[in-house]
Order: C-alpha cells, then structure tokens, then sequence
C-alpha cells in the first residue's frame, strides 16, 4: 500500500511555460530561439541551466513567478484525491527557496513542500531521496515519487526502493519517454488524472 506520494515540482504540477517565456522576452531572445535551444539542451542530456551561457545572459531574480492558474489542470484534483484517501503529500524538487516559497502561498492540499536550495541536496543525489523517505515517514516501498524525468526523478527513486512514477508531460517527458530505461518506471502515466487509480 502506497501511504506517502512525493511530486517533482516543474513539468510534474506546474507548468514552466511561464517562467521560461519570461526569461526569453526579458533577455530579448525570440521565444521559438530560446525553446530550441532549450530542447537541443534537454535531448542531448546536458544541464539546461546551460541556455544561460549559451546566450551569455543572466537571471536577474525579477521574475515575478507563478499562481494557482500555471498549476496543470490535473494537478489539484490527484493531490485532493490522494489527501482525501489519508495519503501523505509532498511537493519537492530542484528548485529555488523563491518557487518554495511560493508553493507555499497556494493554500494547497500537501503535508510537506521543499525545495533542494533549501535542503542542500539536488537530485538524482541518493541523500535527496533519502531526504524525502525521513520527510515521507514511511517505508521505500510505501512510498511513491513522481516526476517527467528518469535521470532526475524516477530511476533514483527506484533505486531507493521507492515506487518510481514517470510523468510523459513537458519537454524532458517527452523525450525520455523514448529512451529504453523507461522500462525501469514502476508506473507509466500520461496523466496525473490516472494516478490515484494506479496507486490503489
């Protein structure tokens, strides 16, 4: 039985869209440009934090951030079906305290938010995982970790005994849903509609 569930945040519950534009249209970066780049940064498997040296720009920490409305419209029905079963919920990804802080804001319906700024590990970091079964309270096997990427999220999270969800959604989803240690998921969804069944 599943009895805690853990969510990357990024192209897992929002949608980054919003925060990438902005970045192309505070840079003066055509966004068709800047999105092409970005996908030949994910496909080849490089860190695509690396679109900043790539156009030799850096972030200034104006970005205004995100609301409820960039939630993908799957997320807040799964996280209010799973806590209205007694799951435990968790929002933790690489992310800044600034995206923790916000997700904070959201009134949503979780037990634990995070970020790796704020716990000083990044994923696929075994300690990270680690982190999130001490944050969970529960057994690897009892607990469950979704995300759209198997180098960062899913094939870790196996390999700490937890049940690795892999997310077909956003950039990174789309391209490693292709690759053939896809097979090592323990689930596959399109959705996170089909997830509170899967876990039942």
């Amino acid at each position: 039985m599943i009895r805690a569930v853990f969510f990357d945040v990024g192209e897992t519950i929002v949608d980054e869209t919003v925060m990438w534009s902005y970045w192309a249209d505070n840079f003066g970066i055509p966004r068709f440009t800047f999105f092409a780049v970005f996908g030949a940064l994910i496909e080849r498997g490089e860190d695509h934090r690396r679109i900043f040296d790539i156009f030799d720009v850096r972030p200034d920490g104006n970005w205004p951030g995100f609301g409820v409305e960039h939630l993908y419209p799957d997320a807040l029905p799964c996280l209010r079906t799973l806590r209205e079963r007694g799951i435990r919920i968790g929002l933790v990804g690489n992310t800044s305290p600034q995206v923790e802080d916000i997700l904070r804001t959201l009134d949503l319906p979780v037990d634990v938010i995070g970020s790796s700024a704020r716990w000083g590990i990044e994923k696929p970091d075994p300690a990270f995982f680690q982190r999130v079964l001490e944050e969970g309270g529960f057994a690897p096997d009892e607990t469950a970790y979704v995300g759209d990427r198997l180098d960062n999220d899913v094939l870790p999270a196996v390999d700490a005994g937890m049940v690795g969800v892999f997310l077909r959604r956003g950039p990174w989803g789309i391209v490693h849903a292709e690759r053939p240690e896809v097979a090592r998921a323990t689930l596959r969804i399109d959705s996170l509609d089909e997830l509170p069944a899967l876990l039942r």
